[in-house]
């Protein structure tokens, strides 16, 4: 299978030398200008901070207080503008540079009507009404909007989101019943790796440099390769800034469960082409507190992250460098409860994450192709602290190199294609002296070719892709074997999105997925202090592969919005850890690691009624039925898989566009988690969950000054009326035991919260 690898990698490559060399040249002359008004649809008079961005060029800038903005020093191509307005319909459009320099818009207010917005898609940077598959969009105005710990807790009230948590600091993503490596999420453009195989490790980005994210559900390995069956994550920094602009904000938050205290600045600016960012954010929280156990001990967490960032943009492309470092230490719960913990300091047992990455990110346009190249470099080190605070018994350092070449062809005739090459080479090494997994050495390469043709009302999309994996494990005495294995597999996609009316989509796809095993699962040996199991990996599990068959519709008109998501995912050698009768190791059970078939079944949908200008009622479903085939009914369900859930708001705009009140909104939220009955029950490792329902309250303004806004304000109560309640997917549910004074088992998540946030522009 390697020489066929080759053969489409050498292909790849005398492609895109062959499209370098047949490539019209960059037209001649100097640079482009644009510049344009932007107004409003009723009244006519200009808009003030609207957002304008290039996403090709990831640069944008904001009207004046007279509503006009400017670009200067654009290269002379195709690009699309994408304008947006809090409170507007976003407006996209594509401008010709070598043909004009003047673009002016007209916004109005939104309705439920859908926004359309450019996604980087299965197949490349497209618009949403054309993905084949779903995906949403999380604003900037919307994770503003919403109280969280982490940016995966900020997205997992998405539909077909969930998350697993440990207390407040960790979340781990779930799309549609899939998590930890079958899962990928990207941010700075690679992968983040951080030996997300494992229960309680999170991810490690600060959730304050996001600015959007894009979460693509059903398999994407086209773009990212192995891991990605069930979806990829996606996390967007700030566009870079127009020529010669500066800006700069500060951000704050308080949370009055876990008194959580947290704030960002930051900077950036563009001088004659040349960029230049930086940031820094802190936060810090104690003990979360419930109405059953009172505070939960060791759900304590302090967050400091930084990153800085320079480079250019000019007409033959852009050249960007950004460096960052990220550093938590969260508690690790054991099941003690007292009735008051109020302290920020760290207290045994710990963990200590740092995380380092820098990442070179490039586009060079040849003619109206653009060459893209991608290198970054991620090291992340995992130490868990459990008899003394100077000396971590496990201790892991991961390294991680991650590259991407691609070239996007130029649109012919309605056909555009994108073909490239990328992976990753890892290291882990052990420098404690304590063990899970065994040092290990990883190599990965896939080529890619993808494409989409649009005729008449369809848009067909799809492409193929040629990955392979090796793996090398260390031999450490008696406790880790020497293992090499390699995996290598071809994964596609196609799609279809028909368009009948303007107003209505339909859309179809089938995929095949590909995950090789991780390292936890081929090589394993030890006590997972998260899990309290012993966990044997199986250097002998194969590659799994699925099939995936999506189909939906979505409506939108001036009151109505409707989306209905529906998939069926087969999943072939689905590896899941099964506990050894009557084996026991370190006085807790013993699970190995094995293979058999998985089925999921399931949707989400939405429905946006908007009867009157100001008023919106949305309600989303999001359903998933994961099985184990051919298994007796205690190991017949997957586990972690998430329980259905109903949520709802009902949200009034009070005030749209004042004088020095814009956006100015109160909103009432429910969510409603049906009883799972679904669960992984071989040797007790999970229980039945009863269902729950949970009330808040939202209100948030925008304010201006000289028509502009200058900083953001929101307020949020949840779990209004602090119910005691677990989630399925919470680890701490099986931790603690009987709880002696009410006779309750496990740990229970957070009660009522209450969240102040202020974002200043300046």
């Amino acid at each position: 299978m390697r020489k066929y690898l080759y053969l489409l990698l050498g292909a790849l490559m005398c492609l895109t030398a062959h499209t370098v060399a047949v490539a019209d040249p960059i037209p001649s002359g100097p640079t482009s200008n644009l510049s344009g008004k932007v107004t409003d649809k009723i009244d006519n008079s200009p808009l003030v901070g609207v957002v304008i961005t290039i996403p090709e060029l990831s640069e944008g800038t904001t009207t004046d207080a007279d509503g006009n903005y400017s670009f200067s020093s654009l290269p002379r191509r195709i690009l699309t503008l994408q304008v947006s307005y809090l409170g507007h319909q976003t407006i996209l459009r594509k401008v010709d540079l070598t043909q004009t320099t003047k673009a002016d818009f007209v916004m109005q207010e939104s309705n439920a009507m859908l926004n359309e917005v450019v996604v980087t898609g299965l197949t490349g940077r497209a618009v949403q009404r054309d993905a084949p598959i779903p995906e949403s969009v999380v604003t900037a105005d919307q994770l503003r909007g919403t109280a969280s710990t982490n940016i995966i807790d900020a997205l997992s009230h998405q539909p077909g989101v969930a998350q697993i948590t440990t207390g407040g600091g960790i979340s781990k993503p779930v799309i549609r019943g899939l998590g930890f490596n079958r899962l990928v999420v990207v941010s700075d453009g690679i992968r983040q790796e951080g030996n997300q195989w494992g229960d309680e490790h999170g991810i490690e980005v600060d959730d304050q440099s996001i600015s959007s994210a894009e979460i693509i559900k059903g398999p994407a390995s086209l773009m990212y390769g192995s891991d990605a069956m069930a979806g990829v994550i996606i996390l967007h920094d700030d566009p870079m800034m127009a020529r010669n602009t500066q800006a700069a904000s500060a951000t704050t938050e308080y949370q009055s469960n876990t008194g959580l205290f947290g704030y960002s600045v930051n900077f950036r600016g563009n001088t004659n082409g040349w960029l230049y960012s930086g940031r820094w954010s802190d936060k810090m929280a104690h003990d979360y507190h419930n109405a059953l156990d009172h505070y939960v001990i060791g759900t304590r967490f302090r967050q400091r992250a930084a990153e800085a960032s320079t480079g250019y943009n000019g007409n033959w492309g852009y050249s960007h460098l950004k460096l960052s470092y990220f550093h938590l230490t969260p508690g690790i719960a054991e099941g003690e409860r007292n009735d008051h913990s109020t302290d920020y300091g760290k207290t045994l047992p710990f963990q200590q994450v740092h995380h380092y990455k820098a990442v070179s990110d490039n586009a060079f346009y040849i003619g109206n192709a653009t060459l893209s190249t991608l290198i970054g470099y991620q090291q992340n080190r995992r130490q868990e602290y459990e008899e003394s605070a100077q000396t971590p018994g496990l201790d892991m350092q991961l390294h991680t190199l991650n590259y991407d070449l691609h070239l996007s062809l130029p649109e012919q005739n309605t056909w555009k294609m994108t073909i490239g090459v990328g992976g990753m080479w890892q290291r882990n090494l052990n420098k404690g002296d304590e063990y899970l997994i065994p040092g290990y050495q990883l190599f990965d390469i896939g080529t890619y070719a993808t494409s989409s043709y649009k005729a008449g009302d369809w848009t067909l999309s799809g492409g193929l892709r040629l990955d392979h994996r090796h793996v090398h494990t260390f031999l450490l005495d008696d406790l880790f074997s020497s293992l090499s294995r390699n995996f290598t597999s071809l994964s596609g996609s196609v799609g279809a999105v028909w368009h009948p009316t303007s107003q209505l989509n339909i859309r179809m796809n089938a995929a095949r997925g590909f995950r090789a095993p991780n390292i936890g699962e081929l090589s394993a040996n030890g006590v997972h202090e998260g899990t309290q199991q012993y966990l044997l990996g199986n250097g002998n599990l194969k590659a799994e592969h699925s099939w995936q068959f999506d189909i939906g519709a979505d409506y939108t008109s001036a009151w109505l919005t409707t989306q209905l998501s529906l998939f069926a995912n087969f999943i072939d050698n689905y590896i899941y850890s099964a506990r050894l009768a009557n084996q026991t190791k370190n006085n807790v059970p013993v699970y190995q690691y094995t293979q058999g078939s998985a089925r999921l079944l399931g949707g989400e949908g939405l429905i946006d009624i908007h009867p009157i200008a100001r008023l919106h009622w949305q309600n989303t479903f999001s359903y998933v039925n994961s099985v184990q085939l051919h298994q007796p009914h205690d190991s017949k369900y997957l586990p972690m898989t998430p329980a259905p859930r109903w949520e709802a708001q009902l949200r009034y705009t009070l005030i749209e566009d004042g004088q020095h009140l814009h956006h100015t909104y109160v909103a009432a939220n429910m969510e409603c988690n049906l009883r799972q009955n679904h669960y992984y029950a071989l040797g007790g490792t999970e229980t039945a969950t009863p269902s729950y329902t949970l009330f808040g309250l939202t209100a948030g303004t925008a304010l201006k000054l000289h028509g502009r806004n200058h900083a953001t304000l929101s307020v949020t109560a949840d779990n209004l009326f602090n119910r005691a309640y677990q989630s399925h997917l919470s680890r701490l549910k099986y931790i603690g035991g009987i709880n002696e004074a009410n006779g309750r088992s496990g740990l229970y998540n957070m009660g009522r919260n209450v969240t102040v946030k202020l974002a200043l522009e300046l």
